[in-house]
């Protein structure tokens, strides 16, 4: 289990996105912050489009990031911050449905069990989960006989 200091910090950094996020839209915003192996840090924003469907989850976004650097199989914790923006609100934001199954997928090619910090913008309240928490009898690679991934 991750020091209490090093998960505020991947919950500052997911706040820290969560500024950056394109929400014209929704007036919500989103960011992630994905941990790997390694210790280094990816984030991602929501970025909203005007056709409501094309629009990107802040955790989509970060592990998209991290899979095109070629680290998909190093993903180890992600945090995820929300909120109304322009708004002093504490809300507890968790993934959507599709979030949570991209982190199912995450998990299975890493071939381990992923923390999932869920907190309030201001990191008062915070929920640790896992993937089976959010996404219970989940479908993914091991279904289709695909294991971990591993580095030549």
């Amino acid at each position: 289990m991750p020091e209490e200091n090093e998960v505020q910090s991947l919950i500052a950094a997911a706040r820290d996105a969560m500024a950056n996020a394109h929400a014209p839209y929704s007036r919500f915003a989103v960011g992630a912050a994905v941990r790997l192996t390694d210790g280094s840090v990816i984030t991602g924003c929501n970025f909203e489009n005007a056709s409501y469907g094309l629009s990107l989850c802040a955790e989509t976004v970060a592990l998209a990031t991290v899979n095109a650097q070629g680290r998909f199989a190093d993903v180890a914790e992600i945090a995820v911050v929300g909120g109304a923006m322009d708004a002093d609100g504490e809300a507890l934001v968790t993934p959507c449905g599709r979030c949570r199954q991209i982190m199912n997928e995450a998990e299975q090619m890493a071939g381990r069990t992923l923390a999932i910090y869920c907190a309030t913008p201001s990191g008062d309240r915070v929920l640790d989960l896992r993937v089976a928490d959010l996404l219970p009898h989940a479908f993914g690679p091991a279904d289709l006989g695909i294991g971990p991934m591993t580095k030549s």
